[in-house]
């Protein structure tokens, strides 16, 4: 048999492991749908889990008898591990399948999900975090890759909108979610209630999700350490900026983190298929389509960063009125997303994603200049504008990412979005740190200069989004 000589390792895929059901246009109905479904179960419990640890926050440092500065590593050791494992699980994607990650992902999520319940500790709920953390990697590391062979080529677009439209809902339920949950039951139902809704998604992708084509080149062990050193440590060293921490530890991590990312480029220049996708890079409209994402979630991240500051100490609005004022973001998000999705038929990404962006600017900048007090309808039509721009980008710009990628390289492509994301909003937290850092006292000038940061950025997303036009994907 062909697919069993040792001489055909240069072929990409094994026959031996791409079925039937991983047809190239996608899967039959009602399959489709199934699959669906579980792909956005999952990326929607990982997201929510990423922001309604941090909202409970000070209820488990009581009731776990911790100081609130130890508390954040309950959300600290989350991000931690789905930064440093999202690259590698993807590069592991391409070799095993990502059915078999998004599943194994699903397993160790919701088992990690009952080990947080159960904590009697503070330690064990930070363990219990770190587990959840590398299962929910194995769920955001392949979730476009797997979108890719759900959907036929046509409704690929409206795949990646429906799955934006997720994420971007899920981000904003998050405190929404633990506010609702800690007003009824006590805080261990906060990861309790991941179990049902886990269990339930694992059957339904069990089921229905497609096998996918594997390749058979090795797990590059040493570029995967490597990939968590870098990532890691930058992410260590912002969060710590981020949080008020000492200078002199944090520069050093992000000091070597870069170093262990020059090493893994060098190491990965010339590997046919690398764990980090510089090969991806080198395709100009994917290099280009990464950057501007890079830059729209520094800009999302930099505003709901230095919202809460401006709307509460700056305004004097309460916690709860603070949170609802920016709910038309996400609103306006959630509907643009899947219309995004529809006019690519007709107009370019790049026109798209520029246009998008533009309109967040204008949204961050109108931001920046509300007056000394304005009253919350003033609030309410610029967080939708800026909400509906980034809708209308982040569509267009992961279709680009993904299409542009080879179907074998789907996972890597995959991966590096989800990390340009997570670095984007981790960079920009870090940024808002510094800035109300240096003008401390000042509750409105502080987080109106971070809102001018994210709208710079904003507007560097769009020029970038616009240069696509030059370039053939």
């Amino acid at each position: 048999m062909a697919a069993r000589r040792p001489k055909r390792s240069a072929t990409p895929l094994s026959a031996s492991s791409n079925p039937p059901d991983a047809a190239p246009d996608g899967l039959p109905l009602p399959r489709r749908h199934w699959a669906t479904a579980a792909v956005a179960l999952g990326i929607m419990m990982s997201v929510i889990d990423s922001t309604i640890g941090g909202a409970a926050l000070p209820t488990i440092a009581r009731a776990l008898n911790t100081t609130p500065a130890n508390s954040i590593w309950a959300t600290n050791a989350y991000q931690l591990a789905v930064t440093v494992s999202l690259l590698p699980l993807a590069a592991l994607g391409e070799i095993v399948g990502y059915r078999r990650v998004y599943l194994s992902g699903m397993v160790l999520f919701t088992l990690a999900s009952l080990a947080c319940a159960m904590a009697t500790s503070f330690e064990g709920l930070v363990a219990g975090r770190a587990m959840q953390g590398f299962g929910a990697a194995g769920l955001m590391s392949v979730n476009s890759a797997l979108i890719r062979f759900i959907q036929p080529r046509a409704g690929l677009a409206k795949g990646l909108g429906f799955n934006a439209m997720v994420v971007s809902s899920a981000a904003a339920a998050g405190p929404t979610v633990a506010g609702l949950i800690l007003g009824v039951a006590d805080w261990p139902w906060i990861f309790a209630v991941n179990v049902p809704i886990g269990i339930a998604a694992f059957a339904i992708g069990l089921r229905n999700l497609p096998e996918t084509p594997r390749g058979r080149h090795r797990f590059d062990v040493v570029s995967a350490l490597l990939s968590a050193t870098t990532f890691g440590l930058l992410i260590l060293g912002l969060d710590s900026l981020a949080h008020g921490g000492a200078a002199w530890t944090a520069l050093p991590q992000v000091g070597i983190g870069l170093l262990a990312g020059f090493l893994l480029v060098r190491r990965q220049a010339g590997v046919k298929r690398p764990l980090l996708p510089v090969d991806l890079l080198r395709i100009p409209v994917f290099a280009l389509s990464i950057c501007t994402s890079l830059c729209s979630f520094m800009a999302q991240s930099l505003t709901f960063a230095s919202l809460p500051f401006l709307l509460q100490s700056g305004y004097g609005f309460s916690v709860l009125t603070a949170g609802l004022l920016t709910t038309p973001w996400f609103l306006a998000t959630a509907t643009a997303a899947p219309l995004s999705g529809r006019l690519m038929d007709r107009i370019p990404a790049a026109v798209l994603g520029g246009v998008g962006l533009a309109m967040m600017t204008a949204g961050l900048g109108l931001l920046a200049a509300l007056p000394d007090n304005p009253a919350v309808a003033d609030i309410l039509w610029r967080m939708a504008l800026g909400g509906f721009g980034f809708g209308l980008f982040q569509t267009p710009n992961n279709r680009t990412m993904v299409g542009a990628a080879p179907p074998e390289r789907a996972g890597g492509a995959s991966g590096l979005l989800s990390t340009a994301r997570l670095l984007g909003q981790t960079t920009g937290a870090a940024l808002v740190g510094l800035v109300l850092g240096w003008m401390a006292g000042m509750p409105v000038a502080g987080p109106k200069t971070a809102l001018t940061l994210g709208c710079g950025m904003a507007a560097l997303g769009a020029c970038v989004s616009l240069l696509r036009l030059r370039t053939k994907s």
